[in-house]
């Protein structure tokens, strides 16, 4: 049988090399296994390897670990890339935790998978010749998005095919949960590199028409009247009964010279949360308890029954149950930055905190990724947008928010960003809490790799959208 994948691994500690190099050469089809020592970050390297592969296939390991392929995977993936024409194959896999091993699934590409944190897994291949024209296209010298920059370039060459079986096993060092890793993105560590990913995810936007220019229209708040409210504070809840009272509390004590309301959507609790709920209500007329006719509504499902409410003000904005604002003023500066503004949404920034409100990592969340110039496109790029979020409730009303409970504030920001202007506030406006009971402390894989789909099917969609309206100049509003 020919020879027709070249292999280039992570360097690492020499045994794990000879012990991976070795499982690797043990397929037949496999020509030769080269240690890569530099960075894959760096475009650098991408273009040395271009310049070294000379094999239809190259197959890419870049973590420094053993690896152990399954019976015949460089095969499978080979066969599956060679039936389809792929640019990128890659497969799931199980990881090394202690004692055993577990299953990692991982989900399907799409064109809305821009997050540059995408989970290939650490093993994939590559057709050699698409390889060599992405390679000579990356004309920046990137030390951190070599990478990202490549497999977003494969991408408009041909097709991402994921294979939806176990076909090796890897070490996995990590091991934290979920709840630690997803703000990861937002680190001030990592921003220098950040900074390069936002770049090349631009370039990918103006290489498939979804770029959008920086102008937005202005809002005209003044044509706005019925409002029985300037501002309605929305607490969607569900069985909060140890937290909810302090979030009610907290938006209760802002300072605003227009008159203003809490709208708490109670989405059928049982554990005492109706119960506290009625009693707040009960001892301040600002306080909208709802109680919604329905049995099957999501977060987003909560959010539209607040915002079709007829006492809603003119703003909307967003606290979460068991989250606190972090003073008096919260209310008053996002309602002047809608005014200076004139924009849909206005996004503030919060402090991370635990359930007794000492901060912890990574401390202030800011967003400051986002920019004036290019913040609706980075949007594609990053997994949210930041909070508290607040909407101008009349075009809020025109959209509304999918019912989901994952994904309801992004996807709404990302259309939102489409047409108009958004608000940013990098000062903290807001306590998040962090404790066992949070609904995203410690998620399954199968729940990550749910929210995830979810997530890239939203950017899948807006990608649409923007091109659409790009290739047609549409203006007219939703």
């Amino acid at each position: 049988m020919d020879k027709i994948v070249s292999c280039f691994i992570a360097g690492g500690d020499a045994e794990a090399v000879r012990e991976t190099t070795r499982a690797l050469l043990a397929s037949e089809i496999v020509a030769s296994v080269e240690t890569v020592p530099e960075s894959f970050g760096r475009t650098e390297t991408w273009k040395n390897l271009a310049g070294r592969v000379r094999t239809p296939y190259l197959l890419l390991y870049v973590k420094p670990f053993v690896l152990e392929p399954g019976p015949h995977a460089v095969r499978r993936m080979v066969q599956a890339a060679s039936e389809t024409g792929a640019a990128l194959t890659y497969a799931d896999y199980r990881q090394t935790k202690g004692p055993g091993t577990e299953p990692h699934p991982v989900v399907d590409y799409q064109p809305g998978s821009l997050r540059d944190g995408f989970d290939f897994g650490s093993v994939f291949l590559l057709d050699a010749a698409l390889f060599r024209e992405a390679a000579a296209g990356m004309k920046k010298a990137y030390r951190y998005a070599g990478w990202y920059d490549l497999r977003l370039r494969l991408s408009r060459l041909g097709s991402v095919l994921h294979l939806p079986e176990y076909l090796y096993t890897e070490a996995e060092t990590d091991c934290r949960r979920s709840g630690e890793k997803q703000f990861d993105y937002v680190n001030p560590h990592n921003r220098e590199a950040q900074i390069e990913m936002e770049e090349a995810c631009t370039d990918h936007l103006k290489a498939i028409g979804a770029y959008l220019a920086a102008e937005r229209p202005a809002l005209d708040f003044s044509e706005e009247v019925g409002f029985a409210v300037e501002a309605s504070v929305v607490i969607p809840v569900r069985n909060r009964a140890a937290t909810v009272g302090d979030a009610v509390r907290s938006a209760l004590k802002q300072r605003l010279q227009r008159p203003y309301n809490v709208i708490v959507v109670d989405n059928h609790s049982d554990d005492g949360t109706t119960e506290a709920l009625r009693e707040l209500a009960a001892g301040d007329s600002r306080v909208v308890h709802v109680i919604p006719q329905r049995r099957d509504l999501g977060i987003g499902g909560c959010w539209n029954e607040a915002v079709m409410h007829p006492a809603c003000g003119r703003f909307a904005v967003q606290l979460d149950s068991d989250d606190l604002y972090i003073d008096d003023r919260v209310l008053e500066r996002i309602t002047e930055r809608f005014y200076a503004e004139r924009c849909a949404m206005v996004i503030g920034s919060y402090r991370m905190v635990d359930a007794r409100l000492n901060e912890i990592p990574p401390g202030i969340v800011d967003h400051r990724e986002w920019t004036d110039e290019n913040g609706p496109n980075n949007a594609l790029r990053i997994n949210g947008l930041g909070a508290p979020r607040a909407f101008s409730v009349p075009v809020l009303r025109r959209l509304l928010f999918p019912d989901v409970s994952y994904g309801e504030d992004y996807a709404v920001g990302l259309a939102l960003s489409r047409r108009y202007r958004i608000g940013r506030i990098y000062e903290p406006l807001y306590l998040c809490r962090r404790w066992e009971g949070n609904s995203d402390a410690a998620l399954t894989q199968e729940k990550i790799n749910a929210h995830d789909r979810y997530k890239d099917r939203i950017r899948t969609l807006e990608l649409a959208a923007r091109q659409r309206m790009n290739r047609h100049e549409r203006t007219d509003e939703f």
